[in-house]
């Protein structure tokens, strides 16, 4: 049996609700006796607390908030260790996807830091004000086959509105554009790190067209087939939603994130 540690950063935002999620999703994998790892779950405020985790998730909350606490509390350049030189499982929701970007728009230089580690331009507070927060039953084809839609929530939630092309310095022509923030660049630390940053980024979920629209009237929407706006990704071992699972009780993506992490501890042993 082997331990791992998952830190949930406990800055700012639904950090607690992550971690009640991830112990509940941790026991049922046990139980199912579909994991045969020993799980820790950590609030993460410091480097020192960071260090000891295999993995990490940053919750919703307010980006602008998170990245300021962490750059004051010396923690802003640990994270961007962690994401981008180690390249460790690390997984955003909402605010967190926004932060996991490597370009930001709708937003004022100097207003917002990045940590980066997906090749993508995310649109903050896309879907509005808060007012405008809206749920959507989402297909979610990565959750495995016979899946019930998922409820997923969103809060003044991002979209991905482009994929990058993946370069190993900054996202340069993501610099010339006004109201965007680029993630500072990191050269992950070894061959493995280096695999998994170059991937390519895999869209697991959008949101179809017609919830998109009918978002402004503040009501659960009935998803259509119609092709809208991106709201999950991954590249490499690297993992952002737009929505907030942890705020629905439902624990099936974080379930399914915790194979992928115990998946990624193992092939570094």
């Amino acid at each position: 049996m082997i331990k791992i540690t998952v830190g949930v950063l406990a800055l700012q935002g639904a950090f607690h609700e992550h971690v009640v999620l991830l112990q509940k999703a941790a026991a049922s994998l046990v139980s199912q006796q579909t994991s045969s790892s020993h799980w820790e779950f950590l609030e993460v405020r410091t480097p020192q607390e960071l260090e000891r985790c295999d993995a990490l998730v940053l919750p919703g909350g307010e980006s602008t908030a998170i990245s300021l606490v962490a750059a004051r509390s010396n923690l802003l350049e640990s994270l961007r260790d962690f994401v981008k030189v180690h390249r460790k499982p690390t997984w955003g929701t909402c605010a967190g996807l926004i932060l996991l970007a490597e370009s930001a728009n709708r937003t004022k230089k100097g207003g917002q830091e990045l940590i980066g580690g997906l090749d993508v331009r995310v649109n903050r507070n896309h879907f509005g004000r808060q007012t405008e927060s809206f749920q959507a039953p989402l297909e979610l084809p990565f959750l495995g086959p016979s899946q019930t839609p998922f409820p997923a929530v969103f809060i003044r939630a991002p979209v991905v509105e482009k994929i990058l092309p993946h370069h190993k310095g900054v996202q340069v022509d993501e610099l010339q554009r006004d109201e965007t923030v680029v993630a500072p660049p990191r050269q992950a630390e070894n061959d493995t790190a280096r695999e998994a940053m170059s991937r390519d980024v895999e869209v697991l979920c959008s949101l179809p067209g017609r919830a998109a629209r009918l978002a402004t009237a503040g009501t659960d929407v009935n998803p259509d087939d119609e092709v809208g706006d991106i709201v999950a990704v991954r590249q490499g071992n690297v993992f952002g939603t737009s929505f907030h699972p942890e705020l629905t009780g439902d624990e099936r993506i974080h379930s399914w994130w915790l194979r992928q992490v115990e998946e990624s501890v193992k092939r570094l042993q």
